[in-house]
This record gives C-alpha cells, structure tokens and sequence, in this order.
C-alpha cells in the first residue's frame, strides 16, 4: 500500500513537471513564434534592405560593442577583487553592481541624466571642458553600459571565485607575482565564465530600451537603436518593426547557441590538463 502510495506520488510529480515545462515552452515560444511568422520570409527578408533599418542596426552594432568593450575593461578588475578580497564597504559595493537588474530602465534613464545632464552632478564639471553626454552616441554607449555591467561581473565574479585554490596556492609556492597568476592560472580557467558574461552583457546592450530613450533620445541616425526604431515603428509600420524585432531576435539567438556550442570547454579542458602536469 505504501509502495502504491510513493509510485502515485511519483507520477504525480513527473506529471506536474511535464505540464510545467510545456506551459513555459509555450509562454516562451508562442511570442516568437507569432513574431517570425508575421510576415512572409521573402517580404521580411526585403525589409532588412531598408534604410531606417540599416541605420538602426548599424548604430546598434556600435554602441553594444563600444559598450561591451567598456564593460570587460571595467568589470574585469572588478569581478577579480570581488572574487578575491575582503575589504570595507564591499557588500555595498555588490548591491550598487546588481542594483541595475532590477532597477526600472527608466529610472536608471533619469538617474544618468539627472547626473550627467547639463545641470547634474558630474554634467556641470563636464560641460565646463565642453562635453555634453545627453542626446548623444556616446550617452547611448553609457546607458548601455549602466545596464550591462551586473550581467557581467555576476558570471566573471563567480568563476573567479570557483577556481581550485591548489592551482593557486602551487603559484604562490613558486613565487608567482599575482599579475602571473591572474593572467596564466585565474583567467584560462575562467575563461568559458568570462565569454559568458561578455555574451550576456554584449546581448543587454543590443536590447537596451528604456535608459536610452529616456537618457540618450530617439534621434534617428545618432541615437535611435534597434529597439527604439522598433518602438516608432510600431506606430507607422507594423511590418517594418516585425523585420526589426526579427533580426534582434536573429542576433541574440545566434549569439547564445554560438555560445553554448563554441569551443570555449576544449579549452578549458586543455588548460586544466597542463595545469595538472606535475
């Protein structure tokens, strides 16, 4: 009866999970599916020649990499003294990194301008040299990078802090400087978390929307990315925002299988073995 009992359990709970999963599959597919087959592929392929839509991808495609760029070359000393220091005031430190995934993007869009707007806290001391961030290309790569950086640092921190401590207590036995190891022991192995984070923050930047719009604007050429056409479009020309939405779509979904699927885990294993070399 017991035995009986659990096998009804068991089957109840691989039901439960069955029906989880295809209600999820479905509240994610469904969207994009209905956004692919929206329009016909030869039409949808025709749009892509369109000039708003080639100068909107082409802005997008410069400011996300300007901006993922910025990300790794600050985000990657971060994550390493997160990963590998105690010191005052870190844990406040963490919350103002990750504070941006959950801050509405149009808050996060107010906060940039309200600082480095003409009359904000840092845009005063800059207007004084002549710069003025708002309304700008460069205003777009900051607010992506706002946005960005918790989806780096997070994966990075993590990988830096997995490492086996043997690899690098034999480093420190050796006499290596810590330049040494951070470059030939910590970052090999970490390697496959830091392409993560860098694929994750170059995808949050290609997305971005609401900090933009509300720090940067909508001008078409200098500031209007892919997302921001989308959102006049959808006003004007439904199926020339459906051509948008699919290629960010495209994009972002290359970008992750290219991920899952590159050659980051041979090399990892290859460096893991040279490092246990006696």
């Amino acid at each position: 009866m017991a035995a009986h009992r659990r096998g009804s359990v068991e089957f109840l709970l691989r039901l439960a999970t069955v029906l989880a999963v295809v209600l999820l599959a479905l509240l994610l597919g469904l969207p994009l599916l209905a956004l692919i087959f929206r329009v016909p592929a030869g039409e949808l392929i025709g749009r892509f020649g369109d000039p708003e839509v080639l100068q909107a991808l082409r802005l997008s495609l410069i400011t996300s990499a300007g901006s993922t760029v910025v990300v790794l070359l600050l985000g990657l000393p971060t994550a390493y003294l997160l990963a590998a220091r105690s010191f005052p005031g870190k844990r406040v430190l963490e919350a103002v990194l990750d504070l941006p995934m959950v801050l509405p993007p149009t808050v996060a869009g107010l906060a940039l301008l309200l600082a480095f707007g003409r009359a904000g806290l840092a845009g005063s001391a800059l207007r004084a040299f002549g710069i003025a961030l708002p309304f700008t290309t460069v205003a777009v790569v900051v607010a992506q990078v706002f946005m960005a950086v918790p989806f780096f640092v997070a994966p990075v921190r993590a990988g830096f802090a997995a490492v086996d401590r043997r690899y690098l207590d034999a480093a420190a036995t050796l006499r290596a400087s810590e330049s040494y190891t951070f470059f030939r022991v910590i970052l090999p192995l970490s390697l496959p978390t830091v392409l993560t984070g860098t694929a994750m923050a170059w995808a949050r930047s290609l997305g971005e929307f609401g900090a933009t719009i509300t720090f940067a604007g909508n001008l078409p050429g200098r500031t209007q990315t892919m997302p921001l056409a989308v959102y006049v479009q959808m006003e004007s020309d439904i199926d020339r925002a459906v051509a948008l939405s699919v290629l960010l779509l495209v994009m972002s979904a290359t970008l992750l299988v290219g991920l899952r699927y590159a050659p980051v885990g041979l090399f990892w294993h290859k460096t893991n073995a040279q490092l246990q070399r006696p």
